[in-house]
């Protein structure tokens, strides 16, 4: 057991990090941006459905995937709102496009029936998108209410804004 006064960095020189570290590295994680830049995304994300005009509903969630923010524009569908919470989501918690999710989900692939995990939160319809800084994953976005197309466009792009 280490005690709690140890000084941050490699216990022992044994390479284990210091619960300090793994504190450190997790709030890191969490406090990388803000609802300030949340808001930025979004915006980014509207610009985009305002270019096919599909009434879209816009969520953002940070590497734990729990949500920033969220945003349903004017006539968007009321069922796509768990839509694009739960496409973030699932784009946090594997690190990856949904939309590139898909097809390994399909029978025989080697993610079958993942779309049963996660509490049924697991969305694999193209439309989430990991949120990078400094080539790691600090969150992701989700789009939902237009084709699986549009969905990836916006998404894409509000993803561009952090």
């Amino acid at each position: 057991m280490y005690s709690s006064t140890e000084e941050p960095g490699l216990v022992a020189s044994k390479g284990v990090p210091t619960f300090k570290d793994l504190l450190s590295l997790l709030c890191a994680a969490h406090t990388l941006w803000g609802l300030s830049d949340a808001r930025r995304i979004i915006d980014a994300g509207i610009a985009e459905v305002d270019r096919f005009g599909s009434p879209s509903n816009i969520a953002v969630v940070d590497a734990g995937g729990s949500l920033v923010a969220h945003m349903r524009m004017d006539g968007a569908r009321l069922g796509s709102i768990e839509h694009s919470i739960d496409k973030a989501h699932t784009s946090v918690l594997f690190r990856s496009a949904t939309g590139d999710l898909t097809r390994d989900s399909e029978p025989g692939g080697r993610f079958w029936g993942m779309a049963l995990s996660g509490l049924g939160r697991v969305l694999v319809f193209a439309g989430g998108v990991p949120l990078r800084a400094g080539g790691e994953v600090v969150g992701a976005v989700g789009t939902s209410g237009g084709s699986r197309r549009q969905d990836t466009a916006v998404a894409e792009a509000a993803a561009a804004a952090l």
